[in-house]
């Protein structure tokens, strides 16, 4: 079995295409179902964000495993597989190893160096486990991932060469001023209540921002947000005001934020152009109801709404970068603001950390695919030494007990120590490069039953991982 990745991300595809792919949480479970039932692949797991869909899996034949898998990613994500194939990119074994421990550690996301992939590697880990549908290979590779990212952040400054795409998106708000004096005293309303939308409120509350509103579908889960952010020891205790408040109550909140982050679920927009300019046109009224000096139809003193959208596909209108009084970042302006920005030099030093860790993977699987083979071989030992002490018996009736046991102990010895070399030996050329053919020629060389070998390896899938694919079928 070998492992292949098939995706997209910001870097192959345009947003456009991006926005189109995207994946509800309903899609991603019948995207790894429907790849686990196909027939190269044993197991099957999806990395989605916002802005890369990739799709994980355990093959059997390299052609037919893209193949199946472009074509699921089509099926699910409703784009033509004449359009989506040109913008997929395909690793295969040693290579999607070094991609998806380059994501992990950050260098593959928009900004450079983000830390929030590791939260979404987890949970696309998460969710092969909870669906059984990753077995040995996926856990073992995606737990690694998970160990690398967290050495590259501990022991790089790669943290220095970007930040969040929140505080990315933040910052291009902010037009060159410190985020936390662009947004110290405002009014700012955070629309959902998931993993991105958390981060963000989390950051405003950081920020100094005055009050937060957070709206979310399920009321309860914006009031969990809300109680994080307010209780003991969080970035706002003491002086961030936060409300949670229903999806119904987003217009009202509109017209009395000055900063909006967006990132819902949700497959249509959750603010139209109409919405924002009604807003608009509120906060405009409001502030000169206060000035009698505000002329009839003008904006008003320094009204303005300053929007960031972190869905994918988009939440906010793209039309709203055109209206006055506005201002829209989105994935695609971040696409455009990424490319621009400084890469550090702890980059090379987490591009070498990667190079190490994939060759300490590719060993120790290589090493762990000879482990049914050496045990196969000491269980037969073993039966040997078995059925020639129970001869012995037959031959020896005399023996007392203490005598036999003397004697099955030395034979045994004797076992070990001329399988001990052999197989020591065999183990560290099967973790080296091609090594895969030294458990062929050991079963060559014992004449091992090669079923025997198989049930040890399947025994073994069941006791390191009991999530496994091929039990879930």
């Amino acid at each position: 079995m070998s492992l292949l990745v098939v995706g997209l991300s910001h870097r192959s595809a345009p947003v456009s295409v991006l926005e189109r792919a995207a994946l509800t949480p309903q899609d991603r479970a019948e995207l790894v179902h429907a790849a686990l039932a196909a027939e190269p692949a044993t197991e099957a797991a999806v990395l989605a964000t916002c802005n890369r869909i990739e799709l994980y899996a355990d093959v059997d034949k390299f052609h037919a495993g893209v193949a199946e898998l472009s074509t699921l990613l089509a099926r699910h994500t409703g784009v033509a597989l004449d359009e989506l194939t040109p913008y997929l990119y395909v690793h295969y074994e040693d290579r999607a190893v070094h991609h998806l421990f380059s994501v992990a550690c950050g260098l593959d996301s928009m900004v450079v160096g983000e830390g929030q992939i590791l939260g979404q590697i987890k949970d696309a880990l998460a969710l092969g486990q909870e669906l059984h549908t990753a077995g040995r290979l996926l856990n073992d590779l995606f737990q690694q991932a998970l160990r690398v990212g967290k050495r590259a952040h501990s022991e790089t400054g790669i943290d220095k060469a970007g930040q969040s795409l929140v505080t990315f998106g933040l910052e291009q708000l902010a037009d060159g001023a410190a985020v936390a004096d662009w947004a110290a005293g405002k009014r700012a309303l955070v629309i959902g209540a998931g993993s991105m939308s958390s981060l963000a409120a989390a950051t405003l509350a950081r920020a100094g921002v005055a009050h937060v509103a957070v709206a979310n579908r399920t009321l309860e889960r914006a009031r969990r947000l809300v109680q994080i952010l307010t209780e003991p020891g969080a970035p706002g205790a003491g002086v961030l005001a936060a409300s949670a408040v229903e999806m119904a109550a987003v217009p009202a909140e509109l017209a009395l934020a000055d900063i909006v982050v967006s990132c819902t679920g949700a497959t249509g927009l959750v603010l139209t152009a109409e919405a924002i300019r009604t807003a608009l046109a509120a906060r405009t009224d409001a502030v000169c109801a206060l000035d009698a000096g505000c002329a009839e139809g003008a904006t008003g003193p320094d009204v303005r709404l300053a929007l960031l959208d972190l869905a994918m596909p988009r939440d906010v209108d793209a039309a709203a970068h055109r209206l006055a009084g506005a201002r829209l970042v989105d994935i695609e302006t971040l696409a455009e603001a990424s490319a621009d920005a400084p890469m550090a030099a702890d980059v090379d030093q987490v591009r070498t950390i990667v190079s190490d860790e994939v060759a300490a993977f590719g060993a120790a699987q290589r090493a762990a695919h000879i482990t049914p083979t050496v045990v196969a071989l000491r269980t037969m030992a073993a039966d040997v030494v078995a059925s020639e002490m129970a001869r012995l018996n037959g031959r020896l009736p005399g023996l007392d007990d203490k005598q036999r046991a003397e004697i099955t102990q030395t034979v045994r010895r004797v076992v070990d120590k001329l399988l001990h070399a052999p197989t020591v030996r065999v183990k560290e050329l099967a973790s080296t490069p091609g090594g895969a053919g030294y458990a062929d020629a050991l079963r060559e060389l014992f004449d091992l039953d090669p079923q025997a070998v198989a049930a040890l390896s399947r025994a073994d899938l069941r006791q390191g991982h009991p999530n496994t694919a091929r039990e879930s079928v």
